[in-house]
């Protein structure tokens, strides 16, 4: 049994990771911006917490004494350019403060090579307001790519694809390199499978540096 603090807890990609995470056996240190808007998030080994992953000072207070932490923050009423690197950098300075040395985070399809050297949301055509949205993921694992050595991270990006939120729990899901899966955007992909993917993780640390597709 671990100790996991899933920051963004509220979300949907945060609420699927809590729910499998303490479907497993893991007490859950569910960090939101407010908890009174997520009444139904804590139970059975889940504590809900109010924290700004902004903050390395929040982010240190709430991850002293866990194993493992999980980002699936996310701000749509701020540009993730601003919010993501931003949020990124606590992360690793407050994890870093309480000697939390295990980080998964969820990034985004499109940032994922879709040949050689190209990126999805540079390919031609790629809508214009979808890829500022994808940049700021970028700039997040450029963040992590810069950090401590001693923080053990790794991203996964679900394929480029719409994520179905109300798709059941398969269990089932691949792990590639930096590049899309030959797959990848022939279904919809489950909220669910990638918790499932996110909490592998955290029961299986392996030093990852790239950033990693989750696919069928």
């Amino acid at each position: 049994m671990s100790e996991i603090v899933v920051f963004g807890a509220g979300g949907r990609a945060g609420r699927a990771t809590v729910a499998e995470a303490a479907g497993r056996g893991h007490r859950v240190t569910a960090v939101v911006r407010d908890p009174a808007r997520h009444p139904d998030l804590g139970g059975d080994r889940v504590t809900v917490v109010a924290g700004d992953v902004t903050s390395g000072e929040d982010v240190a207070r709430l991850a002293a004494g866990h194993d493992a932490a999980v980002n699936a923050a996310i701000r749509l009423d701020l540009p993730s350019v601003e919010f993501l690197p931003v949020a990124t950098a606590a992360l690793v300075d407050g994890l870093g403060r309480a000697g939390v040395k295990r980080l998964v985070a969820i990034g985004i399809g499109t940032t994922l090579e879709s040949a050689p050297g190209v990126l999805v949301h540079d390919a031609p055509g790629f809508p214009a307001e979808h890829r500022a949205f994808s940049l700021g993921h970028l700039a997040a694992v450029e963040a992590l790519r810069e950090a401590d050595p001693a923080l053990d991270w790794v991203v996964l990006a679900p394929p480029p694809t719409m994520l179905d939120a109300d798709a059941p729990r398969t269990g089932r899901y691949r792990i590639g390199g930096s590049a899309v899966l030959s797959d990848a955007g022939q279904r919809l992909f489950a909220y669910a499978d990638l918790a499932v993917a996110l909490v592998d993780e955290v029961d299986d640390p392996r030093h990852h540096r790239e950033l990693t597709a989750v696919g069928y």
